[in-house]
């Protein structure tokens, strides 16, 4: 591997090499510095003598990390495959895919995620699957931890790609009794009346749900907060109060009757997720066909 660009001459030395890619993939000069096993300094000298040997600068220097360059991008794209199976090599791994690292909601993920990659699995196909919140798995993406992760927000920077996925719903729900006591009540002043079921104790989808459908601040206190939404739905679905959850994850509870609609805005909220990974990509065959068999079925989703 080898490149003579007009300011130095012979191969470039594969370990600034190995060093930059790390460096692309996790953002940071310190979070390199733990992938590859060296000092922060150490990172920071081999990516300077890396610039100079190359005759221009790969990263933009920020308050919190790097942000790569155009022409790091293309270099990164160009040596992460090689690197990726010399490493693979040199491990001892031969030519069997490792398991791909997916990341995202743990509610989605469960939901609708796996089964669609069931699929995959009985080909062969391994997955290690972590659930939890979009910015700390964004930054976990970085430091080479996840290889996809299912985001509830588009990254911000060059750092990360995220393509569109899909658009979740909420929708306002409570199980058939409480529904019977609130009908014909105005709202949203009647479910002051009744308990609150939310994830999170600043009851972030309710108060998104409030200020879009109906123009106004929501002030309430959740009766049961509980950092699981299939936990939240489980207790809403038993009659403990009503809650604002995503459309996906009540379909099945909604269509037996099990939770009734309390509100049918002509436009509800929605959230976009994105499927999120490094530029540089990956030299595991399997994270491309986990990334394409998601995105192919994220088109029939209603």
């Amino acid at each position: 591997m080898s490149d003579r660009p007009a300011t130095g001459s012979g191969p470039l030395d594969l370990n600034q090499l190995r060093t930059f890619l790390a460096v692309h993939r996790a953002g940071s000069f310190t979070a390199a510095a733990h992938l590859v096993g060296l000092s922060q300094s150490t990172v920071t000298a081999q990516i300077r003598a890396l610039e100079q040997r190359l005759g221009r600068e790969l990263f933009e220097r920020r308050a919190r990390g790097v942000s790569p360059l155009p022409y790091a991008d293309d270099l990164a794209a160009r040596l992460a495959g090689p690197l990726d199976r010399l490493a693979g090599l040199a491990d001892g791994r031969g030519g069997v895919p490792e398991p791909v690292h997916l990341a995202g909601p743990a509610e989605f993920l469960g939901t609708v995620l796996l089964a669609e990659l069931a699929p995959l699995v009985a080909q062969g196909v391994q997955l290690r699957v972590t659930g939890g919140l979009t910015d700390p798995l964004l930054a976990e993406l970085r430091a080479g931890q996840h290889d996809l992760v299912v985001a509830t927000r588009r990254p911000r920077g060059r750092t990360l790609l995220a393509e569109p996925l899909t658009d979740e719903e909420f929708v306002l729900v409570a199980a058939p009794v409480w529904a019977e006591r609130l009908a014909g009540r105005e709202l949203p002043d009647a479910l002051a009346e009744a308990p609150l079921l939310s994830y999170a104790e600043d009851l972030p989808i309710a108060r998104r749900y409030w200020r879009h459908v109906f123009d106004r601040r929501l002030h309430a206190r959740a009766a049961v907060t509980v950092p699981d939404l299939r936990a939240v739905l489980a207790a809403v679905t038993a009659g403990a109060g009503w809650s604002v959850l995503p459309g996906y994850l009540c379909r099945a509870e909604l269509a037996s009757g099990a939770l009734r609609l309390l509100h049918e805005p002509a436009d509800p909220p929605i959230n976009t997720a994105y499927l999120v990974r490094r530029p540089a990509g990956s030299a595991n065959p399997h994270v491309a066909l986990v990334r394409e068999r998601l995105l192919a079925a994220a088109r029939t989703w209603v």
